[in-house]
């Protein structure tokens, strides 16, 4: 099993930036990458980032791309999301998720909330 806690999450205005953490425990060795995903309301949830534990390779989706950036702790088993030029479609649950080898999500964060207003 592995657990993910987010935080970071919050209201900001157009323009601005929030950091979201992702802190995991348990079987963290198992998990060949971690992700960032968002739902928005009536959406379905989508995926934002991606990062690979080892070796720290990073992947994005198109509409977050330039804006955002993925990083890891190996040390404290935790990853960040710096999300800056923050839009109001960005309003959304964000959710981390432990990823395997297919990079196909098998734990979930709570999700915290990220909104933005115009």
């Amino acid at each position: 099993q592995v657990q993910l806690v987010e935080s970071g999450g919050g209201l900001v205005q157009a323009g601005g930036s929030l950091r979201l953490s992702c802190a995991a425990s348990g079987r963290t060795f198992s998990s060949y990458a971690m992700g960032w995903f968002r739902q928005g309301s009536g959406k379905e949830r989508e995926f934002v980032a991606r990062v690979n534990w080892s070796t720290g390779f990073t992947y994005y989706a198109d509409s977050v791309k330039g804006r955002f950036t993925i990083s890891r702790d190996n040390a404290k088993n935790t990853v960040y999301l710096q999300m800056n030029s923050l839009k109001p479609e960005d309003t959304a649950v964000y959710y981390c998720a432990a990823l395997n080898s297919r990079l196909k999500p098998n734990y979930w964060g709570q999700g915290t909330q990220v909104t933005v207003s115009s």
